[in-house]
């Protein structure tokens, strides 16, 4: 095979980033006014806000699109290393709740960071570069996949403690969806899967929240109040949307009756005020953008970049999948966010970082 090298990155990755990225603030700022307005006094809050975290993501982007990926293979150690002492950090004087029951955030000078929002790049860049090593034995598991897999379990424990189940299990799903795609035997991952499941029944049935949302995911209704409200007012947000939606900022779930709609729920507005037509475009997007992301992955020229590749866009994929079916009611309710299009700093931040990498790679295709 003849390397090439391309003048500019993947334009159709760049393309519908940004279209993600615009449907997002607008949506964003759709969504938040009336409780922006209400909370701060300042309707353009979180629109504010969420522009300051694109801006520099894409300047992130940008960087990353142009230093050579196969520089993250020698930093990847460093990056894990800086992962856990951010995670750590949560439990310090730094460590901030940011108004919620969890405690996922560090401030430093004002500014907010999660780090498990940088987790999810670093263990994918991690374990790209451990299994892509040319002195590992797949086959071997205690010196292979053993390694990144014990690192992000210690990681899962610090952020499940946080509390944050969905981002812990996203964490681990990363490591283990690189590890697969370097050729894990499916006698050992079948193996992996059926030990894990029992602690992560665990960790799930330890606190009694976790129950209760299980629960309500089977049957709503029961509790419509309280444990079922979130499905409930989502299913009641993608109802009247219909073909077309209701009109862009005539959402009325929006108005204090739909939990987090500029974040974990905001697919639910997007349903509500574009209709089935506007969902099915964002749904249409994401695929374009997982189609550019997988073959870029395919035409890299090395085993590390097509792991980084496959690695990030599949956790973004994951992502997606993940938040579009608790809006919908399909699985239970966890805390994850809308890639590129939820409110939400950190997220944006580091998943641009991830969209640069990746296109850093695309410049540097096999063809």
């Amino acid at each position: 095979m003849n390397k090439t090298q391309r003048l500019d990155p993947d334009f159709a990755l760049i393309l519908v980033t940004f279209l993600l990225l615009g449907i997002g603030l607008v949506m964003v700022f759709s969504a938040s006014f009336v409780a922006a307005e209400e909370t701060w006094g300042d309707g353009y809050f979180f629109l504010r806000r969420q522009t300051i975290w694109v801006v520099l993501g894409l300047i992130g982007m940008y960087f990353a699109s142009r230093v050579p990926y196969w520089k993250l293979r020698r930093l990847s150690l460093f990056l894990l290393l800086l992962n856990f002492v951010l995670l750590t950090l949560v439990y310090t004087g730094l460590g901030t709740d940011m108004g919620t029951e969890s405690r996922r955030w560090i401030d430093i000078g004002g500014y907010t960071l999660q780090p498990a929002e940088f987790s999810k790049l670093v263990f994918i860049i991690f374990t790209a570069a451990f299994m892509s090593s040319r002195s590992v034995r797949i086959q071997n598991f205690w010196s292979s996949s053993f390694i990144p897999l014990f690192f992000g379990g210690i990681a899962f424990i610090f952020i499940v403690l946080q509390p944050d189940l969905g981002t812990a299990l996203v964490v681990l799903a990363g490591v283990g969806i690189v590890i697969l795609l370097a050729g894990m035997p499916m006698k050992q991952a079948a193996l992996l899967s059926l030990v894990s499941l029992p602690p992560l029944i665990l960790v799930t049935i330890k606190e009694e929240y976790r129950v209760e949302r299980l629960l309500s995911f089977l049957d709503p209704w029961a509790d419509p109040s309280d444990t079922g409200y979130q499905i409930i007012q989502s299913l009641y947000a993608l109802g009247p949307g219909h073909i077309f939606g209701v009109g862009l900022g005539r959402s009325v779930q929006k108005l204090f009756y739909l939990p987090e709609p500029h974040n974990d729920f905001i697919f639910a507005v997007i349903g509500e005020e574009l209709g089935f037509v506007g969902a099915t475009a964002v749904l249409l997007l994401f695929l374009i953008f997982i189609w550019r992301g997988l073959k870029i992955a395919l035409t890299a020229p090395d085993t590390f970049g097509s792991l980084l590749a496959a690695g990030i866009i599949a956790g973004i994929a994951l992502q997606t999948v993940i938040n579009i079916a608790v809006v919908t009611g399909s699985i239970p309710v966890t805390g994850i966010n809308l890639p590129l299009i939820s409110a939400g700093g950190s997220s944006v931040f580091f998943t641009l970082i991830g969209v640069g990498i990746v296109l850093n790679i695309s410049r540097h295709a096999v063809k």
